[in-house]
């Protein structure tokens, strides 16, 4: 094996001749014309589809820049609608503030426009205008948060015109641990009920907050002191 070895370490390597670079160079050119050939006939068979396949990749690229655009207008847009109410109500001019609120609930989605309907409601009751307001924000306003927050401000409003039954079922959206105002709603049904002299089952809504480890403790400590 070892002079196996030696042998091959003493071959030389075989130098090409001039005629056999010039062999390679013409088989490399007749490959790269070959491959040339290749792509120009299927550029020239397909060369409808592929601009067809350009222009759409640019289309889409042109209205996806378009898009967010337009949607960075619209918040910018809707952000200075909003502090033009605030600065009327800072103003003092809540009448106007009240209308501007109100116009830009209509045209702002999502939590900020919940929440300019929502100054508009409480402008409105302030005012004497009614509750259409906060009633519309807890039947179709965007975020779970200030349907529910609406639901219990107009709780409090008509609680004496109703009694604790219908009280607590007009509660009822409220009373789910998904609602922010699961504890509140609960207290205050469980004060609807003592209102009435409904002792007992009062003590079981009273009960069942001071039972939740979870339940704030400021809620926590007023249902105690009124258990």
């Amino acid at each position: 094996m070892a002079s196996m070895l030696s042998r091959n370490k003493n071959l030389k390597p075989v130098k090409k001749s001039m005629e056999d670079h010039a062999e390679d160079a013409l088989y490399r050119e007749i490959s790269e014309d070959v491959q040339t050939q290749k792509l120009y006939d299927f550029v020239k068979k397909y060369k409808y589809w592929l601009i067809a396949a350009a222009i759409a990749i640019m289309l889409v690229t042109v209205g996806i820049q378009i898009f967010r655009h337009y949607k960075h207008e619209v918040k910018m847009a809707q952000a200075r609608e909003f502090e033009a109410a605030l600065d009327l109500a800072q103003s003092g001019d809540l009448s106007a503030a009240d209308e501007a609120f109100a116009r830009a609930a209509a045209k702002i989605n999502g939590g900020m426009g919940d929440l300019a309907l929502f100054k508009s409601a409480i402008m409105d009751l302030q005012a004497g205008k009614g509750s259409e307001r906060l009633e519309r924000l807890a039947k179709k306003g965007a975020t779970r948060d200030f349907r529910d927050l609406a639901l219990v401000q107009l709780a409090t409003l008509n609680a004496d015109s109703m009694d604790s039954a219908k009280f607590e079922k007009f509660m009822s959206p409220v009373l789910t641990i998904k609602s922010p105002f699961y504890y509140t709603g609960m207290l205050l049904v469980a004060q609807k009920y003592l209102a009435e002299g409904n002792t007992a089952t009062a003590n079981k809504w009273l009960d069942k907050i001071i039972s939740d480890k979870n339940a704030p403790a400021s809620v926590a400590g007023m249902a105690e002191s009124l258990r």
